[in-house]
């Protein structure tokens, strides 16, 4: 269980925060970049759920539980596999993984074939799903490059995971815009 009794510890004031193994790192590191881009998706998942509650309460369930997986993600990134921990670590699972792929296939039922590139926009719940999309695509590239540094692992089940989280915005938008009839479509060189 977490409790928080308190807010500011003053212990990053120089510059550094802890992973939950204890290990301090500075604020920049890309193992904190990378959880705090998951971080900031979340919050674009709440904007998104402002917007999907009464009106597409399906996508909204949907959203409700990304948001317990972005949290549970972001506990994967910040406690590094192969550190020495005194309780088992949470980390995504394939059935995570397999959850969503069948959302995403759930959702993509209702939707026309695409025969132009989406614009993000149409309704307030599209739009901000093609911001969380965009900014779980960057958690993407950072927890890429972050598995690619020596010492630093990230689990398949966590890439796969954030893979498929862009998918997933990209088909719960389409979904929430009239099943894809209010998607905005892009125009090859409209405005020469």
């Amino acid at each position: 269980m977490v409790v928080l009794n308190r807010i500011y510890t003053r212990t990053g004031d120089d510059g550094s925060t802890a992973l939950s193994t204890g290990e301090r790192r500075p604020k920049f590191d890309l193992r904190i970049e990378a959880y705090g881009t998951v971080d900031e998706t979340n919050a674009t998942v709440g904007l998104a759920r402002l917007h999907t509650g009464a009106a597409a309460p399906v996508v909204d369930a949907m959203l409700a539980r990304i948001q317990n997986d972005l949290f549970d993600l972001g506990a994967d990134l910040a406690t590094p596999e192969g550190k020495p921990v005194a309780w088992e670590p949470l980390r995504i699972t394939a059935a995570q993984v397999e959850r969503i792929e069948r959302e995403i296939d759930e959702l993509n039922t209702d939707l026309k074939p695409l025969r132009s590139f989406v614009l993000p926009g149409g309704s307030p719940a599209a739009a901000h799903l093609h911001l969380a999309r965009t900014v779980s695509r960057r958690a993407e590239r950072l927890m890429v490059q972050l598995a690619g540094q020596p010492d630093e692992i990230v689990g398949t089940a966590a890439l796969h995971y954030v893979n498929r989280l862009s998918d997933f915005f990209f088909v719960a938008a389409r979904w929430v815009n009239d099943c894809g009839a209010a998607d905005v479509l892009w125009v090859p060189g409209q405005n020469r």
